[in-house]
């Protein structure tokens, strides 16, 4: 029998994939840090948004699966860019007039406008740990003020003046001829004033370790490169912080991959092997817009969490990172359900079909057992007939429906019972349209509450489905699908539903009975 560590070497799924390129890394030896470094990173100008947490789930996943194929110990650090000048005040924040008085003053010394934490920086990397704990996530934060600050980014950035000429030649043929003539990869930040200044250098002193620079006021200053005088531009900044902390894998989205010979080269020039970099398509909001975290396009995370699991999350990012994906509510129910058949089918799987599941990569390797015995694009539909409004009035269909499950032994249908009539009010409910049935669906209709009344094949969803698949070809209905379409507008609103002998089991034969004479009477669609 195959072993999970043999599977795990031949493994198709991306996570594996991605860890064997990174172990081909240290193929030779070892590496001499003790350890290999996983990176994400993070600019705090917004608050954290969907993209940001797909990024660390990502990361997360190749490094489960790293430790799958290797002993080699491995480290995960969040970086947060909160040095960075704040150069424009993002749109979903309060006390924006406020926020306009610090443009270009760092994030960390920028007021909190929401008056909880010290700093704007550090209330954004404050939502971000807050939101990566909820996940579950095992990483180290490091904060750019304080990276740079205590001297732990001093040794690099001296390198960095020493070989001034040779990471200047990089990025200068990245830039239009009008920026190169003021670029420079150090940005003073002004000892009055605080703010981060792109001013041009008149002199970079390798030997001491100084740049000469003129303000705004045509002021001249001195400053020493070391101890938080300064901060790289962002280019630069990615791959010196790579030759700082010796990374070995970081991943970004599509909208940074031309970037990346301009980062892997400023790490050579620092004396580093560049790590191993995966990019991966970006999220779109429902109009194919790319999802902002400074305008707040899209789900946010606090949103997804609010009418789904996080499991269900970890699930969509798991899946083809490489293609781009709209983020939006509607995604949501599809999302929750698959992750919970791929649950059940877990553990009657070979070990190569274990690797390839997306459960494995989500719960490390120990899944647990999905107690969804009612899907959740069900529950949605229950919510909607028995016009819930807690889920405690779903739970009188499920218990007849499964006579042992209760909120104790099935936690996670408890929870989505909660999310859907929550997810239904907000989403579904609005957006219903009832129909009347036209003559030929009006006439299978009546048929189908006329053999449900004498029905006594109990609650069988399996046999409640082909009966109303017998209906449906009895009545003439050449296409099937537009016998469902049509049960699913007459009696639920919508174009789309589940499968009805399966609602039919859980909502109850009487009540789907009644259901069936409202649809046909008009007082639905009225």
């Amino acid at each position: 029998m195959t072993s999970l560590r043999d599977a795990a070497m031949t493994s198709k799924a991306w996570p594996f994939e991605e860890a064997r390129r990174l172990l081909k890394r240290y193929e030779k030896a070892p590496p001499e840090k003790g350890y290999v470094l996983f990176e994400t990173g993070y600019g705090p100008s917004g608050l954290p948004h969907i993209g940001t947490f797909g990024e660390v789930a990502r990361t997360t996943m190749i490094k489960r699966a790293f430790e799958e194929i290797s002993d080699i110990p491995t480290r995960l650090i969040c970086f947060s860019d909160d040095l960075d000048g704040m150069r424009k005040v993002p749109g979903n924040v309060p006390n924006q007039e406020m926020l306009r008085e610090y443009l270009q003053m760092p994030l960390t010394s920028v007021p909190d406008p929401f008056g909880t934490h010290d700093s704007f920086g550090a209330h954004n990397n404050a939502m971000l740990r807050r939101f990566l704990d909820t996940f579950g996530f095992e990483y180290e934060f490091y904060s750019a003020t304080e990276f740079y600050q205590t001297g732990q980014f001093d040794a690099t950035l001296r390198l960095a003046a020493e070989r001034y000429d040779a990471i200047m030649e990089i990025m200068l043929k990245s830039l239009r001829d009008e920026r190169q003539q003021t670029y420079s990869i150090f940005l003073p930040i002004h000892p009055e004033t605080g703010r981060v200044l792109y001013v041009p250098m008149k002199e970079v002193n390798a030997k001491d370790a100084t740049i000469t620079f003129d303000d705004e006021t045509g002021r001249e200053w001195t400053l020493p490169v070391t101890g938080g005088n300064v901060k790289l531009q962002w280019k630069p900044d990615f791959g010196a912080r790579w030759a700082a902390l010796g990374v070995d894998f970081e991943m970004y989205g599509k909208d940074h991959s031309t970037n990346t010979p301009i980062y892997d080269g400023i790490c050579k020039v620092l004396g580093h092997r560049p790590p191993e970099h995966f990019s991966y398509e970006l999220f779109l909001d429902e109009n194919g817009q790319k999802i902002s975290k400074s305008s707040g396009n899209g789900v946010s995370i606090d949103e997804w969490l609010t009418y789904a699991s996080t499991e269900s999350l970890s699930y969509f990012m798991f899946l083809k990172p490489k293609t781009a994906k709209r983020m939006h509510f509607d995604v949501i129910p599809k999302a929750v359900d698959e992750y919970h058949q791929q649950l059940r089918a877990y553990p009657g799987q070979t070990p190569e079909q274990q690797l390839a599941n997306p459960v494995w990569h989500i719960h490390g390797g120990n899944p647990p057992a999905s107690h969804m015995v009612v899907p959740f694009a069900m529950l949605l539909n229950l919510a909607a007939v028995a016009g819930a409004t807690d889920k405690s009035a779903l739970w009188g269909f499920i218990k007849r429906y499964a006579p042992d499950a209760t909120p104790e032994t099935h936690p996670d249908l408890d929870a989505a019972a909660g999310f859907a009539v929550r997810y239904f009010n907000d989403f579904v409910a609005p957006k219903r349209v009832f129909r009347l049935p036209d003559d030929q669906e009006r006439a299978a209709m009546v048929d189908l509450a006329g053999r449900l009344k004498v029905w006594d094949g109990g609650l069988d969803a399996e046999a409640l489905q082909s009966m109303v698949f017998a209906v449906g070809k009895d009545h003439g209905f050449e296409n099937l699908r537009a016998w469902f379409k049509a049960l699913y507008e007459v009696l639920l609103g919508a174009s789309e539903g589940p499968r009805f002998g399966g609602f039919i089991a859980l909502y109850g034969i009487n009540e789907s009975v009644a259901l069936i004479e409202q649809g046909l009477a008009g007082t639905l669609s009225a």
